[in-house]
């Protein structure tokens, strides 16, 4: 069973299939996409396959997987957060995307800050990874908000990409 978060502000709960939507409209800002490597627009199909075949598929096969983030008392979708084991490279990654209009209000820090420490202290991970292309300036203040340093760089699909981390 995927554990449901709770922040100060936030409800961080699994992905369901009536999110597809509203993840799909959050993918259509070209602001959101931008630094995603997603290839452009996804379609409405490939945003139901991919959290129902893959964000489903981690919380079975490894417990834990992206969440749905939800503003307390507010609107039920606003984007994602959480913790993705990345079986090409043996490493948990922190991920998150949010919709335009709830960037700059610290919902990414403080959604990503709770996956960290369930991750940690349930999970029991030792490191904690945030791949992030240099460019995305605002993704890297939130990690190193988290207490993550960079650790390298590396070249994935003809993209250089920064790795950071962190320790338990």
């Amino acid at each position: 069973m995927v554990e449901i978060l709770y922040t100060n502000r936030l409800i961080l709960r699994p992905f369901s299939e009536r999110d597809i939507d509203s993840a799909y409209e959050m993918n259509l800002d070209s602001e959101v996409s931008r630094y995603t490597g997603d290839g452009g627009i996804v379609s409405r199909a490939e945003t139901g396959r991919r959290i129902i075949e893959d964000v489903m598929g981690d919380y079975k096969k490894y417990g834990y997987g992206r969440l749905a983030v939800e503003v307390k008392n507010g609107p039920s979708f606003i984007g994602f957060c959480g913790l993705k084991y990345l079986d090409d490279f043996d490493l948990v990654d922190i991920g998150f995307r949010f919709m335009q209009a709830y960037w700059g209000k610290g919902y990414a820090t403080e959604s990503a800050r709770a996956c960290m420490e369930y991750g940690f202290k349930n999970l029991e991970l030792t490191k904690i990874v945030g791949f992030v292309l240099p460019e995305n300036n605002r993704s890297i203040n939130v990690l190193r908000k988290l207490g993550m340093t960079f650790e390298k760089s590396f070249v994935e699909d003809e993209e250089l990409v920064h790795q950071y981390s962190i320790l338990r």
